[in-house]
């Protein structure tokens, strides 16, 4: 192995030793592999580059070109935009990937959860200072200066991990990574000089040569022994003084600091201290996890949100719950406030078995409303007005918490029919007085809206349902969890005239022009009920946080609305206008085109230890050595540029031609072209289709076999009903499909992310439904070859006939 290839492999390591000191940072180390095979590609296409030899420029060049694209190639396609051409896949969902990652970043505390974001943040970190290391080291040959970015890379993982019991192995490692770098950078120096410094037997060395004996006649040290020797004793002196100095603070992503948690540490954990921080973080979670799992003999199992604390103070800046006096749980709950006894008698008591992931740490414990009885394990209060459930204080700064707590609650269904809240009697003077509260602050345009909303209506439930319509129907309004969450007066009025936001926006603004029109209201912060598993079980994951707000009608209590126009989310029956033509139970939100939080900024990172600096200064002085003349003729240079183009360009092809083939069967706007194109996606994620199916059997066998979300698998029987209206409506009977290219997108894209990683990089660049090419050729293939022996036949029967007239003369 050449000096200059083994500098690189050594380069290549001892940034890969160094990024080991970023594992404490998230749960697993399962991006290190990843990390290291693309850190092995681009020292690889370096070396290739340089023993062409390219310039310097256009090594860099070409190292970052192949990075980028592997990058691109493992990570593309990640956030499903449903783009349909490469420029999506590649790069559109790769920028999005990485914007995710810094909002990552700023929401776990470490070890942070390996969500796809920050596994690209990891990934592309260590190539980024793998590349400075390669340049600096092997390509400028100034190894000693290529310790800067492995001590940046270093100083920011200590600074975000704030030490713990192995930073010294990963200190080690990057220490030892970086004297190897030196040792071989220095081997290859004095390999090119000519001279081999070592030891010299006494008697052997001559005056000249500056290696004689001291007066005592013995050997003298070689330098390089003298530069291993203090290479030891400054690793040593590292390692020691960390354990005199403070550590280092906890960082950009340390522990976050709330109440609730039971001591910190845990990463990925939701705090109710800030509900609506808590709400916007969760819907915007891309690793969407579990938090809570139930089971219920409820029939309704739709309508049963699980509430975890009711907001019903607005002092003009934000939403919050007041503070009252709690008391312990009770064996049987009292009756819920305002419940009549018609009411009470229609309704039926459901029992909810409950597990809380372990990760989910919360001081309100998530029960259906209004539960009747709890049985759970720990020290827990209740608070009356709210019926909630608070953990109790067991020790300085911790509380009983939710986190893996297994319960069972007991609650009613209830059943109130729009007749009884329409002829609900007038509130009680002091729920009236309470929760009709509303601040000075209020912009005149909350209650202005209000009541031109519900003009004409002539009791409370008619104006809640029209405020309900409002919001999630008739108002043109969007759902986009990208909106700032403020809560205040002026941020109430910025929604109504934005008409963008998502659920604590509407259900803040409900509640307050609830309150102005004289209805009392306050509001709900929770999770929507979850989605039923084959075994049985609910699922309630993070993106099920949920706001809602609750109006109060005497004689049935604190009563659900649901303003939100959120895919999956449905209103109470008993808020359904009677006529069928506006069914708010259906809305059509327009979902937000990339559902981000504004990530806090970075914090400074503190001081690189002393060590490091030391670490650093290892270098001795280095000969400089210019590099070699000559250089590569144009010629040269075009052709490799035009190789490493083909050889890129190879594999996307197949990427290429789909996306090609996709927009010309779009872009005709044919039913039976948007359908072939949508069985060729299910056919390329490995739903391959079946001629013999009628269209509706078809879609049901995509919808299954694809594992389609409800919203796609929608999109699907759409196109299908519209293929059999196309092959069996009468003539003159067809029906404009303007949404059609959108639902088959919708579709694919669903497709794509119900695929495992490697189908899903199958399906982009290597579709099965590429198959459709080889047909293709062969079938022409087939014409061609009967077309030939069609002709060469009659060629051959057309000169038989002219010799047949020659023979018989004579």
């Amino acid at each position: 192995m050449s000096g200059r290839a083994r500098l690189t492999l050594f380069a290549a390591l001892a940034t890969l030793l160094t990024s080991w000191s970023l594992a404490p940072l998230v749960e697993s180390a399962a991006w290190l592999p990843q990390a290291a095979l693309l850190l092995a590609v681009q020292s690889a296409v370096g070396a290739g580059a340089r023993r062409v030899p390219l310039a310097r420029s256009l090594t860099v060049a070409a190292q970052l070109l192949v990075s980028l694209l592997l990058l691109a190639l493992f990570f593309g396609g990640r956030t499903g935009s449903g783009g349909s051409g490469p420029v999506a896949y590649l790069v559109t969902d790769f920028g999005a990937l990485f914007r995710q990652g810094a909002i990552d970043v700023g929401e776990y505390a470490i070890p942070a959860p390996l969500t796809d974001g920050i596994r690209l943040l990891l990934v592309s970190g260590v190539l980024l200072i793998g590349l400075l290391v390669d340049l600096l080291a092997v390509t400028v040959r100034t190894a000693a200066a290529a310790g800067l970015p492995l001590l940046a890379l270093y100083s920011v993982a200590a600074g975000l991990s704030g030490g713990g019991g192995a930073s010294w192995v990963s200190f080690l490692l990057a220490g030892g990574g970086y004297l190897m770098m030196l040792l071989s950078e220095g081997r290859d120096r004095l390999a090119q000089w000519g001279r081999v410094f070592g030891g010299t037997p006494p008697g052997r060395v001559s005056a000249a040569s500056g290696l004689g004996a001291g007066p005592g006649g013995g050997r003298a040290a070689a330098p390089a022994r003298t530069g291993r020797r203090i290479g030891v004793t400054a690793l040593g002196l590292a390692l020691v003084v960390p354990a005199l100095l403070p550590a280092l603070g906890s960082g950009l992503m340390g522990p976050q600091g709330g109440g609730g948690g039971s001591g910190g540490g845990t990463g990925g954990t939701i705090s109710a201290v800030n509900p609506l921080v808590s709400l916007q973080n969760s819907l915007n979670a891309q690793d969407n996890r579990v938090v809570l799992k139930y089971r219920t003999d409820s029939p309704q199992q739709g309508e049963q949100y699980l509430r975890i604390l009711a907001l019903d103070e607005f002092n003009g800046v934000k939403w919050e719950a007041s503070g009252r006096a709690l008391t312990d749980v009770p064996e049987r709950l009292p009756n819920p406030p305002g419940l009549g006894e018609q009411v009470r008698q229609g309704a039926q008591e459901v029992r909810t078995s409950l597990s809380a992931a372990e990760g989910y740490s919360q001081r309100y414990l998530p029960m259906p409303y209004p539960a009747t009885a709890v049985e759970i394990d720990g020290k827990w209060r209740f608070e009356p007005a709210g019926r909630t459930l608070v953990g109790d204080q067991l020790g300085k700064e911790r509380f009983q918490n939710v986190q893996g707590a297994r319960y069972s609650v007991r609650s009613l269904l209830l059943k109130p029919t729009a007749q009884q809240l329409q002829n609900a009697p007038a509130p009680n003077a002091a729920v009236q007085a309470e929760y009709t509260k509303l601040p000075d602050t209020l912009p005149p345009v909350v209650g202005e809206t209000a009541r031109q909303v519900t003009q004409g209506a002539r009791d409370d439930y008619t104006r809640a349902v029209k405020l309900q319509d409002y919001f999630a129907v008739s108002g043109g309004f969007r759902y986009n969890t990208k909106t700032a969450s403020g809560t205040g007066s002026q941020a109430v009025a910025r929604f109504l005239a934005e008409k963008e936001g998502f659920c604590v926006h509407f259900a803040f603004s409900m509640a307050a022009m609830s309150r102005s029109l004289g209805i009392p209201a306050r509001v709900a912060v929770g999770f929507t009920p979850g989605e039923r598993q084959p075994d049985g079980n609910v699922n309630v994951t993070m993106r099920d946080a949920h706001a809602w707000p609750e109006l109060y009608f005497e004689g049935v209590g604190w009563t659900r609305f649901e303003p939100t126009p959120r895919s999956g989310i449905s209103v109470p029956d008993y808020s359904r206008p009677q006529a069928p033509a506006a069914q708010p139970s259906a809305p059509a939100p327009l979902p937000s085109t990339g559902a981000t939080a504004p990530a806090p900024a970075p914090s400074a990172a503190e001081d690189c230890p002393p060590e490091l600096k030391k670490l650093g200064e290892c270098g001795g002085p280095v000969l400089r050595q210019n590099a070699s003349g000559g250089g590569t003729s144009p010629l040269a240079v075009l052709g490799w540029v035009a190789a490493a183009v083909v050889v890129l360009g190879l594999p996307l092809l197949p990427l290429l031609w789909r996306t090609r083939v996709r927009g010309r069967r779009l872009g005709t706007g044919e039913v039976p072209a948007a359908w072939r194109e949508l069985r060729d996606a299910a056919w390329d994620v490995g739903v391959p289709p079946d001629g013999a199916l009628s269209p509706r059997r078809a879609a049901d066998r995509i919808v299954e076999l694809g594992a389609l979300e409800p919203e796609s698998a929608a999109a699907v029987h759409r196109v299908a009903g519209a293929v059999e209206r196309e092959l069996y409506a009468p003539p003159g009977a067809k029906v404009p499909y303007p949404a059609l290219a959108d639902d088959v997108l919708l579709a694919r894209t669903g497709l794509l992310a119900g695929a495992g990683r490697g189908a899903r990089l199958r399906a982009l660049l290597l579709p099965r439904s590429a198959a459709r090419v080889s047909w293709a050729v062969s079938a022409r293939w087939a014409a061609l070859s009967s077309a030939v022996a069609g002709r060469l036949a009659t060629v051959r029967l057309a000169a038989a006939r002219l010799r047949l007239p020659l023979r018989g003369r004579g």
